[in-house]
């Protein structure tokens, strides 16, 4: 058999030479394999999630590892579908159970639609405008309709996850974003307006701030761009999420006005069970939120898994002891509150600090926010539904600013680069620019589809709830 094959090679390079050698491979050698060091540089490259050895980058050494590492590729899957889990259900059966049952599905179904709108925005221009290079506020069209976006890393990001599974974990960014804003505007918002708000507010707020705070070439991306005239750190999203879609909502709920009955009739959750439910799967969700933010199952990852149960835990703690002493009673609505916020403010420091700081970190994110949602809320009278400025805009702004009083390079070497003792000042100049573009973003978007297809239900829609009028559905049938 051997013997055949020899022969059929000799007979087609006798009969057909320049088939055998063509110019491509006569000018183009076949490159050659690595050395055993070369091979060893690779491996430790993936177990340190660091940049690939010298074969990587010499064009006639063929890496045995060039693609992207599995383990990297199989957790960042992993925490991509957490990360959606915080949505769908976990979002959507938070503020569900704190509505009223009449519009219980209204919540459900623009938390899907949501989902879906942001979905095609991210495939069409999205991922491009916040992950491509372009300018310091902007990215460019390099990867638009997400061409180009393969299984090959993007080494701007991370040499060892598959650019396309990057592509769709932050997607899951972008969806729970600006769904997070309808909590404000619960009860009384066309979904329709939601959609066309949403889409409107994309571009103009999350994928500006995104690429500032996340973008290679940033502008606010102090860590990875050596030229960025705010040298902040974000590690999961306290400007880019929470800020951007807290301040958003304040914005928007005023625009609105108050629901039919705000402060004269009992607006009361109609299931605290849903909303446990649902605090609970934002907690597990979380964990692909913040751990996953390290791009590798490293050391980073599991300091933030660490610091993010801590705070979370302190914090919902902590909000209900509040309530025990001034009201005698602690709730379960307020063990979800706190929880949730501790989630929120310990994001953009949990892969920077310690347990220490985490704990702290805990202990704030019980008080401000309470005081924020029970006080605060009522001096002002903003009708924020579900408290969606109170624990995302001020948690997120708490949370951005603890980072540059907590954060340490013991914690995260990444920082050494970094003038610490300055770090709060620059914090502060990123959570102004992010409340400056989220607030006259939202306006103007607001002010806009307002003016055009109108932002509220009608006084009769209202009463007689969303989810009939809306969506022709009722949550739960009437006994009998």
């Amino acid at each position: 058999m051997r013997t055949d094959n020899f022969i059929r090679a000799f007979i087609l390079v006798a009969l057909f030479p320049l088939a055998a050698v063509s110019p491509a491979q006569t000018s183009s050698p076949a490159p050659t394999a690595p050395s055993l060091e070369q091979r060893v540089a690779d491996l430790e490259a993936y177990l340190n999630n660091s940049a690939r050895g010298s074969d990587a980058v010499d064009a006639t050494i063929a890496s045995n590892v060039s693609g992207p590492g599995p383990g990297s590729n199989a957790w960042m899957m992993t925490a991509s579908a957490l990360v959606l889990f915080m949505t769908l259900p976990g979002l959507a059966l938070f503020y569900g159970g704190l509505v009223r049952a009449k519009n219980v599905l209204s919540v459900l179904a623009q938390c899907l639609g949501i989902a879906g709108l942001v979905t095609i925005l991210w495939w069409a221009a999205g991922y491009s405008l916040v992950f491509s290079r372009g300018s310091a506020f902007l990215g460019g069209l390099k990867f638009a309709f997400l061409r180009g976006v393969s299984a090959h890393p993007n080494g701007d990001y991370s040499y060892w996850v598959s650019q396309d599974v990057f592509a769709m974990y932050q997607l899951m960014f972008a969806i729970i974003t600006p769904a997070l804003i309808i909590g404000a505007v619960a009860e009384r918002m066309k979904f329709a307006a939601v959609l066309v708000f949403v889409a409107f507010w994309m571009f103009a707020v999350y994928f500006p701030i995104a690429h500032m705070v996340w973008g290679i070439d940033g502008w606010m991306n102090g860590l990875w761009n050596p030229t960025a005239k705010i040298t902040a750190i974000d590690f999961a999203g306290g400007t880019v999420v929470h800020m951007t879609s807290g301040w958003s909502a304040l914005v928007l709920c005023i625009l609105l006005g108050h629901r039919l009955g705000f402060r004269k009739e009992i607006l009361a959750p109609h299931s605290m069970v849903l909303c446990m439910v649902g605090t609970g799967l934002l907690w597990v969700g979380w964990y692909g939120f913040n751990a996953g933010s390290a791009l590798a199952p490293d050391g980073i990852a599991a300091n933030a898994f660490m610091t993010t149960t801590l705070a979370t835990a302190v914090a919902s703690f902590t909000w209900a002891m509040l309530e025990y002493a001034l009201r005698g009673k602690p709730s379960v609505l307020g063990f979800c509150s706190g929880a949730v916020g501790g989630l929120v403010v310990i994001t953009p420091a949990c892969g920077y600090v310690d347990p220490t700081g985490a704990i702290v970190i805990g202990v704030a994110a019980g008080i401000i926010p309470f005081f924020a949602c029970t006080k605060l809320k009522s001096w002002l009278g903003y009708d924020d539904a579900l408290d969606t400025f109170g624990i995302h805009a001020v948690g997120g702004t708490l949370g951005a600013f603890l980072t540059g009083i907590f954060a340490t390079a013991s914690v995260n070497p990444n920082l050494a680069k970094l003038a610490q003792g300055a770090l709060w000042l620059q914090q502060l100049k990123a959570i102004g620019i992010t409340i400056l573009v989220a607030v006259v973003g939202t306006a103007i978007i607001g002010a806009v589809v307002r003016g055009t297809i109108g932002l509220r239900i009608t006084p009769e829609v209202e009463r007689q709830g969303l989810d009939i009028n809306e969506h022709g559905e009722e949550g739960y049938m009437a006994a009998g």
